[in-house]
């Protein structure tokens, strides 16, 4: 034997214990391949019998199985964050460890106790009352619009274009969504729309100046309100569009119409319910709730509702998202009657991708901004972490219409 040879079955010999538990649930994947690279060891490459992604693990750092044991998938987010592991292509690579999930359950051990009191969490500090709400989205939203302006395209939209054509750029892909939007609501000269969540304005200018309505844009976020009203009144079209810092439930009055583009996600589960009756209420007869939401599938939603998520943890705390069954079956105990469903969670994964590509070519301006390197690679692995849950089929997203049961919209 030589004597790197040697050298790598005496290594091998003295591997840790969440060593060779990753190895023997690489050796078990079923799906795609893994090439592991450990620390004084040469790479090691895993193929599954079923083609799949190609994921690449760099440990740096063998600090990052002590996560892993106690955190799980939690913990190994908090790992990368840390830099104690990479790899060069990562949405790649969580995609395959999602599609191979049940066979590194082993690597887990601590973290039923460990999300128990991170879900618990969830549940006490992070409840969205009219006080948690405007706390939690302003945990995410008030980053500092300078921020989002570095990586989201021209109209400042952040949640997913509709891409109709390969040759689509972003900033094509929201304006085909908003167009979307507006004729499955049927908005027309003179209507009144309530949009809840207005983010930094885009939908609502384009609607005014689009189809010539009239709209109430409701936010929580007060940087995103600033510059909502800016922009309102830059395109001079402070007549047509009413930006207001104000929760959806305390709106007043009827609409013929309401839009809501990524917002139901950061409502929680315990107010779905007055979510919906407030659409309920604030409709006129005959008009449209159109909704834009992110979706789980129906097989993970009773699990993931129990529990928390990297996502929860460190980027949209207070948040759940729904199945497409449980958000229609809460509508419809809200007198709401689902009359259309479109799904199109790829173009999500695309146009994550590209928020990626964007957000890579500024870190330079990101640091100038005053953040680390750590929220830098926390940043990085949001927008992986989506991307591979919709390549993935495991969530999606859902654009839905739905009208007064009894009303004919």
């Amino acid at each position: 034997m030589s004597a790197s040879k040697s050298a790598q079955a005496h290594a091998s010999a003295r591997l840790s214990l969440p060593v060779r538990l990753l190895l023997a649930a690489a050796r078990r994947l079923q799906q795609g391949s893994l090439e592991i690279h450990l620390p004084g060891m040469a790479p090691q490459l895993f193929s599954g019998p079923v083609a799949g992604p190609h994921g690449v693990l760099l440990i740096r750092d063998t600090a990052m199985f002590k996560r892993l044991m106690s955190g799980g998938d939690l913990g190994f987010a908090e790992a990368w964050m840390a830099g104690e592991w990479t790899s060069p292509d990562l949405p790649a690579l969580l995609r395959c460890l999602d599609l191979n999930l049940d066979g590194f359950k082993a690597l887990q051990r601590g973290r039923a106790a460990m999300r128990w009191l991170r879900s618990l969490r969830q549940v006490l500090l992070l409840r969205n009352n009219r006080s948690g709400s405007r706390r939690n989205i302003r945990y995410h939203y008030d980053l500092g619009n300078d921020f989002y302006r570095l990586w989201l395209d021209p109209s400042m939209t952040y949640s997913s274009g509709l891409f109709l054509s390969p040759s689509d750029d972003l900033e094509t892909a929201q304006f085909n969504k908003y167009q979307r939007l507006l004729s499955l609501s049927g908005a027309s000269a003179g209507d009144h729309i309530l949009e809840i969540g207005c983010g930094w304005g885009s939908f609502a200018i384009h609607a005014a100046r689009e189809r010539d309505c009239r709209v109430t844009a409701l936010t929580l976020s007060p940087a995103q309100y600033e510059i909502a009203r800016a922009r309102v009144a830059e395109a001079g079209l402070s007549e047509k569009v009413d930006v207001r810092l104000q929760d959806y439930r305390d709106v007043a009055g009827q609409f013929d119409h309401i839009v809501s583009i990524e917002m139901f996600e950061a409502v929680g589960e315990a107010y779905w319910p007055v979510y919906f009756r407030t659409l309920a209420k604030r409709l006129k007869p005959g008009g449209r709730a159109v909704i834009q939401v992110i979706t789980i599938d129906e097989q993970h939603f009773d699990a993931y509702r129990r529990d928390t998520d990297f996502i929860r943890e460190y980027i949209f705390p207070g948040g759940v998202l729904p199945s497409p069954s449980r958000f229609q079956s809460d509508a419809s105990e809200a007198g709401l009657e689902t009359r259309k469903r479109d799904f199109f969670g790829e173009d999500y994964a695309r146009t994550l991708r590209q928020w990626a590509e964007g957000f890579s070519r500024v870190e330079d301006d990101v640091r100038k901004q005053g953040f680390d390197e750590r929220f830098i690679r926390m940043w990085h692995y949001y927008l992986a972490y989506c991307e591979a849950g919709f390549s993935n089929g495991k969530i999606n997203l859902m654009q839905t219409v739905l009208t007064a049961a009894d009303g004919n919209g």
